[in-house]
């Protein structure tokens, strides 16, 4: 099974950036996503960020991975 979380840009040095979600930060790769700033959210898979989503969009994303992960539990 493949995974694309959303994640919040906290740096970027070219191609390269820091992304972070619930405290846990990640490099990813920026190449895919040339226009993206910092403060945007990204959707990251395997170390790239494949695109831009709005923060509501991100947000909604995030709680149903909360309720996949606590129903697991």
């Amino acid at each position: 099974m493949c995974l694309a979380v959303p994640m919040k840009l906290m740096e970027r040095t070219g191609d390269v950036g820091v992304a972070e979600v619930d405290g846990v930060r990640a490099r990813v790769m920026l190449a895919l996503v040339p226009s993206v700033k910092v403060g945007d959210f990204v959707v990251v898979h395997a170390g790239y960020a494949l695109s831009i989503v709005d923060e509501d969009e991100a947000q909604r994303t995030l709680d149903l991975l909360q309720q996949v992960w606590e129903s697991g539990n």
